[in-house]
């Protein structure tokens, strides 16, 4: 049973959000608790203690969250102009960048990712999807066309396509990236006038919460953005399958996601789903090695490996293996964890016990399967649910942990011969996400961006993502694409109208 911990020493507007006796959700614009009565404690993954009290949403409170939303969207929210949506986009992005020090120690006390990580990459790129986007509403439009009609000759007709909002949607999202992963979602979705039903991870609820909080502050009216925090088979089922809900947006495991796509099925409701990922990072020999080992480093340990884009798969051309796999089992073992509130802590916990036992059995078949283990392969000793960064040599691509994604500090390198080989192998995985190439071979690099079935390609450098660069995956790593113009389709359906001009 956690205990509850005393609260940190933190910034003082995060101190008063964590005082709080319990986060309520956050329907119409008010805190309600659930229909239920029920509650859940979120967890500090660094200690294992209670970090705070949420009130469990189900089906019942998704109901009247929906119910808000749909009110909203024939209310106040259409009636805001384009220019006042972008208004009040800018603002949230103002509000957010001014507490941008609470907000991410309070990714790092409830995800357990390092406070170095949550400042210099969550924040900065959450405001700056707030910004990117915030330029949108006025810059969305429809076209005129040029159109005839063969059965009736010489009549004219003018033409053209109104983009509208898609409605309602239901915005379901992990816990490796919360404050993040809602607002890649709530920006394009308000950008083009949409309502919100959000329900973040129950691992990480805190921030969703909060940030729901500021969107009021910032003039999103009540209603338009309703937070739902619970868990998967109640809450996120009941957002899947509710008949008012229009879209739903989903990042998760594969698994999940068709559950998601099979309950969506009931009223035709558009999805768009980010899922798992087995990404190869491959080194040419001809690569600045020395480069392409922290591309590796990046790739694999950056946020304890629990992110989607991980680069779990290093391909090494052989005569770099021997050199390159022994600099990275050494450079594993240096890596110093402790508090995630501790700006000098390169890695923090994984989220919470059952992710660190579920990583702790990959690294276990590893063993048995007969890869070599070069560095790590325990958890960390001490409270918390740490895990030592862990590096396996030897690999085969058969061996469970190259082909089943593991979402934690392991990687499995192996060694290459030539680029068709490569390819293949690369190309092998049920997923397609990213994928990356060190080489200082403009051809090569090329032929090889081409031949990649993946979302994103990588070349010389890993884990670079911008609010304008589209994201995404192919094969089971999903379909649609966040972030860019791109994302605009998800939340957006277009109509065509035809005017008598005869």
């Amino acid at each position: 049973m956690a205990t509850t911990a005393a609260l940190p020493d933190v910034h003082p507007l995060l101190k008063d959000f964590l005082g709080r006796r319990v986060h309520t959700l956050l329907i119409d614009g008010r805190p309600v608790e659930a229909a239920s009565g029920k509650t859940f404690a979120t967890l500090n993954p660094a200690t294992g203690e209670t970090l705070g009290v949420v009130c469990e949403a189900d089906g019942a409170d998704v109901d009247r969250a929906v119910a808000a939303a749909r009110a909203a969207l024939e209310g106040p929210w259409s009636k805001m102009s384009p220019a006042e949506r972008e208004k009040v986009l800018h603002k949230a992005a103002d509000l957010l960048e001014a507490r941008a020090e609470a907000f991410a120690q309070l990714e790092t006390l409830d995800n357990g990712k390092p406070i170095r990580e949550a400042k210099n990459g969550d924040l900065p790129l959450a405001i700056g999807l707030l910004r990117y986007f915030g330029g949108w509403p006025t810059k969305i439009h429809g076209e005129t066309t040029p159109v005839s009609v063969p059965y009736f000759p010489g009549a004219k007709f003018l033409h053209y396509t109104v983009r509208e909002p898609v409605g309602v949607v239901g915005a379901i999202i992990p816990w490796n990236f919360p404050l993040l992963m809602a607002v890649e979602r709530l920006a394009p979705a308000l950008a083009c006038g949409n309502a919100v039903v959000l329900k973040p991870a129950e691992q990480t609820p805190l921030s969703a919460l909060w940030l729901g909080e500021l969107l009021l502050e910032a003039g999103v009216p009540a209603g338009v953005v309703n937070v739902v925090p619970g868990y998967g088979p109640t809450a996120g089922a009941a957002i899947a399958r509710h008949g008012q809900i229009d879209k739903v947006t989903f990042t998760g495991s594969t698994e999940v996601g068709r559950e998601v796509v099979k309950a969506s099925a009931g009223n035709m409701k558009r999805i768009s789903m980010e899922l798992g990922g087995k990404s190869p990072n491959i080194v040419f020999a001809d690569a600045d090695l020395e480069a392409a080992a922290k591309g590796i480093f990046m790739g694999i340990f950056y946020n304890q490996g629990q992110c989607c884009s991980a680069g779990s798969r290093v391909f090494i051309e052989r005569p770099a293996y021997d050199k390159m796999v022994s600099a990275l089992a050494e450079r594993a073992k240096t890596v110093k964890q402790g508090n995630p509130l501790d700006p000098k802590t390169h890695m923090g916990p994984l989220v919470s016990a059952e992710q660190r036992d579920r990583v702790l059995a990959y690294i276990e078949s590893g063993k048995k399967e007969g890869a070599q283990l070069l560095s790590g392969g325990a958890a960390a000793a001490g409270p918390g649910y740490f895990i030592q960064p862990t590096v396996f040599g030897g690999v085969k691509d058969e061996m469970k942990i190259s082909r089943e994604e593991i979402f934690g500090p392991v990687v499995a390198v192996m060694p290459f011969d030539t680029i068709d080989e490569v390819m293949a192998r690369a190309n092998s995985s049920d997923y397609g996400l990213v994928a990356a190439v060190w080489t200082k071979d403009v051809k090569k690099a090329h032929q090889a961006a081409a031949k990649l079935k993946a979302g994103t390609v990588w070349i010389n450098c890993y884990h670079f993502v911008d609010a304008a660069a589209p994201w995404g995956g192919v094969k089971q790593s999903g379909y649609g694409r966040e972030k860019g113009q791109y994302a605009l389709e998800n939340y957006t359906s277009l109509k065509s109208v035809w005017v008598d001009l005869n």
